[in-house]
């Protein structure tokens, strides 16, 4: 299921740069702020930039973040600075900096809130070489980046991290507080409505609608597509669950993005159902009740096609030609979903493809 031809005019190709609402930011910094954090994230921290997550004991997502390298290292500090971008939206999940405050014990680190030093931008559409990525599939059906290059993927500026969530994606900023970023002089300015769709049309989660703290896992988030989670790195907050998932389960949900019939946008987490056309045929052979929902995160109005765009927690199951999917509020007005893959998403090979309807 490719991108509707109806949609491709929503990819905004030129060059633009829109700002990122709803972030905030902390600083750890410390002679000890590398292992700190590596013990913590999901991803691995080497002292360069990248995206991972903070996890759960038992492996659900608490926060999806960014790590950036300071663009201005502390000055009282030794060792390294980082800042943390995250969605700091209540949740069931403790904040942030008291589930790191949680773990420093006696490790020689400085944890800040410096949410109001900074502002966080998204550029996209400039002229790049094309980007070279493979894919390393597992049994379950996770799946994992392959880098060939040499260079960091995620950038080595300082404050500037190569979005390599999705190709296309372009890059992320952190912006002194009310300062316009460089890119405004080469970039048309967009709101930051144009970054959402930016994001659904490339089927990139993103904070806590899109990723339920405490609810999520992070292979069914696509954390493990987007470059998020480590495999093979040592223990960490929320890695057995994780790693036994990559190796002995069965991936049944996807983050998709999807397209609504519906002219406006919809709540989140509105059920989406699953049904199969009726027969009249009396001799019809009864088919097998289909099993569970979907569920509806984030959506927005698509300019000009008199319809929305959104991403949906899509049981894989139901990714079939005979069954209809639909979003219903309460029993009340309906809408028809139909879910489609990213361009870059990769092709599973047929030989490590899982069976969904056996048994986990």
């Amino acid at each position: 299921m490719p991108i509707p031809p109806s949609l491709r005019a929503l990819l905004r190709t030129i060059p633009t740069l829109a700002p990122v609402s709803n972030r905030a930011v902390l600083s750890v910094s410390g002679s000890q702020a590398t292992e700190f954090l590596n013990g913590l994230l999901a991803c691995s921290v080497q002292g360069k930039q990248t995206y991972g997550a903070f996890l759960h004991a038992q492996g659900r997502v608490l926060y999806d973040t960014f790590l950036y390298n300071s663009p201005t290292p502390s000055l009282s500090s030794t060792g390294p600075t980082y800042l943390i971008e995250y969605d700091p939206t209540p949740s069931e999940a403790p904040t942030l900096m008291s589930l790191l405050k949680r773990y420093v014990l006696r490790a020689k680190v400085r944890i800040r809130d410096v949410s109001e030093e900074w502002d966080v931008w998204a550029a996209w559409g400039s002229k790049r070489a094309k980007e070279t990525r493979e894919w390393n599939w597992a049994r379950s059906g996770a799946v994992e980046p392959v880098w060939r290059t040499n260079e960091w993927p995620w950038g080595t500026e300082n404050g500037t991290i190569l979005d390599r969530r999705a190709p296309g994606m372009g890059k992320r900023m952190l912006v002194r507080k009310g300062d316009t970023p460089a890119d405004a002089s080469t970039h048309e300015l967009a709101g930051k409505d144009a970054y959402l769709l930016h994001r659904i049309m490339h089927g990139v989660p993103e904070g806590s609608v899109d990723i339920q703290p405490m609810h999520a896992f992070p292979i069914e988030s696509n954390l493990d597509a987007m470059g998020g989670l480590d495999f093979r790195k040592g223990c960490y907050v929320g890695q057995e669950l994780t790693v036994r998932t990559y190796h002995t389960g069965a991936v049944r949900k996807r983050i998709l993005p999807i397209h609504i019939s519906s002219p406006t946008s919809l709540p989140p987490y509105m059920s989406i159902k699953p049904s199969l056309p009726s027969t009249t045929d009396s001799a019809a052979v009864k088919t097998p009740r289909l099993r569970g929902s979907s569920t509806l995160l984030s959506t927005i109005a698509a300019p000009g096609i008199g319809s929305s765009v959104g991403l949906a927690l899509v049981r894989l199951e139901h990714l079939r030609p005979d069954i209809a999917l639909v979003a219903q509020e309460k029993g009340e007005q309906s809408w028809k979903v139909e879910p489609f893959w990213a361009d870059w998403w990769p092709e599973q090979p047929p030989d490590e493809v899982h069976d969904l309807n056996s048994p986990v």
